[in-house]
């Protein structure tokens, strides 16, 4: 279950920017996001941002492939169809500033401990939801049997309920004349 995507620039060195998707698919990521990630690619790479056009990519994390014999920093991808290109033809300098202001960084972040945290939440979340749904179901179920049970005639056809002529203690419907 993944939720974050990678965005970097294509045949270049640079930093690679990861983000999070809350209930989001990749075609639901504002082109406004996309942009400002790649314009931070390409301002933060070091040949990157002295050429004129780069093209930045972005694909989701799970498509990401990292082999043992790859350089630091290199990537490939399970499936080329998933990835996206983003063509930034020139560094917007206002973009870059504006995001630089609002840059954080954080010492000693586990982002590990914070997937797994994330994932149990969201697994914890899923339980939560089926043991609903089975609930539900389980209650229709009873009320479906109810219903059943009141249009049967099952009830009508109870010993305890019939009589005979022979417990009416002689009388004869035959002999009124």
């Amino acid at each position: 279950m993944d939720k974050e995507y990678g965005v970097n620039c294509s045949d270049i060195s640079l930093e690679k920017i990861y983000n999070h998707l809350d209930g989001q698919t990749l075609d639901d990521v504002p082109s406004a996001v996309i942009d400002e990630a790649a314009q931070l690619c390409k301002a933060n790479s070091i040949s990157g941002c002295k050429a004129s056009d780069v093209d930045v990519i972005y694909t989701m994390w799970s498509n990401l492939k990292k082999t043992d014999g790859m350089e630091p920093g290199q990537v490939a991808f399970f499936k080329e169809k998933e990835v996206r290109t983003v063509r930034v033809a020139k560094k917007l300098n206002d973009v870059i500033n504006r995001l630089n202001k609002t840059k954080r960084e954080e010492k000693d972040v586990d982002l590990r401990g914070a997937r797994e945290k994330r994932d149990a939440r969201e697994r914890e979340d899923k339980k939560r939801l089926l043991k609903e749904q089975q609930a539900r179901e389980k209650e229709e179920e009873k009320k479906r049997a109810e219903e059943a049970e009141l249009r049967s005639y099952s009830n009508l056809m109870k010993s305890e309920n019939m009589t005979s002529n022979k417990e009416t203690s002689g009388y004869d419907s035959d002999d009124f004349m």
